[in-house]
């Protein structure tokens, strides 16, 4: 069973990098920082903000 991200926590969570907003994607489940090019997975309902396991934006 996967655990459901909370949404409400996308109101508090930045990028790491660039300190600036996010955009959570539903079907990959991830949080998008457009401004650092970069997507961070959701794993087990919780978001993995490391700049190392994001994936790049192509």
């Amino acid at each position: 069973m996967t655990t459901e991200f909370d949404r409400r926590m996308l109101e508090a969570l930045i990028c790491p990098v660039t300190q600036t907003g996010l955009r959570y994607d539903v079907d990959k489940q991830e949080l998008i920082s457009t401004a650092a090019g970069l997507a961070y997975p959701i794993r087990d309902g919780i978001p993995v903000m490391l700049q190392d396991e994001a994936r790049v934006l192509g």
